[in-house]
């Protein structure tokens, strides 16, 4: 018995005030990582970062600083940290093989949500798809396309290769190639185009639109046309003018040509 209280005091000697120093070097450890953690939320929030994003780094650094602490406190009080450390390594690059992929869309997801090349609500073609973004998450984007349809891509390739964001300007320009028959007047087609254009209050002023005689085809003179609109209204300007210059052409008795072909048959004698 009184090996034992030898031994308890000896222990309590030796290894007291480093237990002592460990705890409160763990617990004013855990108020700075709180009080960090605090300070990063914050200035997350300042620069407008996604939520998800935003929750989801936040509590990454604060595992992160965690665990560091808990290391340290260990090797305070005299646990040989070094195996576990390698226990670690080893688990993670295991890890990191198994999801490669994975952390290869969480990677592009975190590029997405702090570069934002496009926001819910654009409309872009990456990929081989087109559509509008519905939801950009950490691992995968949602896409609704016209059909409405939904297409999932891989944050992965979405943040590394090239992609097109129709929705990124606020303004953008219309192009149109109207052909008229040889023989037909350009000026009077031109003077339609012009009064056409005017009459559309979608279409803006500055910059100004654009008409010119683009080519001279082979079934028909070809009149280029170019105007700019706001960008929510880019489809309904393009799909009404094509109606417009079709029924006014009619009108003012412009012929819209197809392509034909002249064959001469000679008679060998």
């Amino acid at each position: 018995m009184e090996n034992l209280q030898e031994k308890l005091v000896e222990f309590l000697v030796d290894y007291g005030p480093k237990v002592l120093g460990a705890i409160v070097v763990l617990i004013i450890g855990l108020w700075i990582i709180g009080h960090i953690t605090k300070v990063i939320k914050n200035t997350f929030e300042k620069r407008e970062m996604d939520p998800s994003l935003r929750g989801f780094l936040s509590s990454m650094i604060a595992i992160l600083l965690k665990v560091l602490l808990v290391i340290s406190v260990m090797s305070m009080v005299g646990i040989a940290v070094t195996s576990f450390i390698a226990i670690l390594g080893a688990a993670g690059l295991a890890i990191g093989l198994a999801l490669s992929g994975t952390l290869q869309n969480f990677a592009g997801g975190v590029i997405l949500l702090i570069f934002k090349p496009f926001k819910v609500g654009d409309y872009i073609t990456a990929e081989g798809h087109s559509g509008t973004v519905e939801d950009i998450q950490i691992f995968v984007t949602y896409l609704k396309t016209p059909q409405n349809v939904t297409i999932i891509i891989p944050n992965g390739p979405l943040a590394t290769n090239s992609l097109t964001n129709f929705s990124a300007k606020p303004i953008r320009r219309a192009d149109w190639s109207f052909g008229i028959a040889y023989g037909d007047s350009f000026d009077k087609a031109k003077e339609v185009l012009l009064k056409l254009i005017e009459e559309d209050e979608r279409i803006l002023k500055d910059p100004a639109p654009f008409i010119a005689l683009g080519e001279l085809g082979d079934s028909s003179v070809n009149i280029t046309v170019r105007a700019w609109a706001n960008s929510g209204d880019f489809w309904g300007v393009f799909f009404d003018m094509n109606e417009k210059v079709y029924k006014a052409f009619a009108k003012e008795g412009i012929n819209i040509p197809f392509p034909q072909m002249d064959v001469h048959l000679h008679q060998q004698k």
